[in-house]
């Protein structure tokens, strides 16, 4: 049965853990599209060491557990004799070098797709490179992969739930401390599961809103 008394009598708590996930997604969410971008430049720079540092990134990261990149800023910083990153930055840096792996390489695709002549065409009008991925390339190479970067920021709210295995305040965290409280194991985390969804749902429709309105555009 669903204990409904569950949610308005521990509401402050997944109040708390609804407004922390909220903060690491939207924080995930900007450094890794930004962080994505920079790597995606680099996988396609005419310069080889860039595009090595690119690939060797994007290869690396995609390669390692979500968990282990997480468990990288929580657990290492000590032993390197650095002050120790909390649960709540170490998840959310977390969340952006993983994710931004995955956004490169849709950045780069879209970059890929749009017609050489144009960036030939800019750079022979007297723009640099980096004037040319700035202003001619990197805004029609946005719009192509709305869809697969909308995707990813879906993921960055799913695997937020990664916050709850080193105390990062998530709403998994407070779930396991009410289960522990009340000694239930099912409406905790399905109310939890519930909030999740009230913040996906919106994010799908958006990502499909968008996506339909630069395709007319196109």
């Amino acid at each position: 049965m669903i204990d409904f008394s569950i949610l308005t009598k521990y509401s402050d708590f997944y109040m708390k853990g609804l407004g922390n996930v909220i903060e690491a997604c939207l924080i995930a969410m900007a450094g890794s599209f930004v962080l994505g971008t920079i790597i995606a430049v680099f996988r396609i720079a005419p310069m080889r060491w860039l595009n090595a540092i690119g690939a060797l990134y994007v290869e690396v990261i995609r390669n390692i557990p979500l968990l282990m990149v997480v468990y990288g800023f929580y657990l290492l910083p000590p032993v390197f004799g650095m002050s120790a990153v909390d649960g709540f930055k170490s998840g959310t840096l977390g969340l952006i070098v993983y994710t931004a792996s995955y956004i490169a390489e849709a950045v780069r695709a879209g970059i890929l797709a749009v017609p050489k002549g144009q960036t030939e065409a800019a750079r022979a009008s007297g723009l640099t490179y980096i004037q040319t991925m700035r202003y001619i390339v990197l805004p029609q190479a946005i719009r192509i992969v709305i869809p697969p970067i909308g995707n990813q920021f879906l993921n960055i709210v799913k695997n937020s739930a990664i916050l709850g295995v080193i105390a990062g305040f998530d709403l998994m965290y407070y779930a396991d401390k009410i289960s522990s409280d009340t000694f239930q194991y099912f409406s905790p985390y399905l109310f939890v599961a519930l909030l999740y969804l009230v913040l996906t749902i919106p994010i799908s429709f958006g990502v499909k809103y968008l996506e339909r309105k630069f395709s007319k555009a196109r």
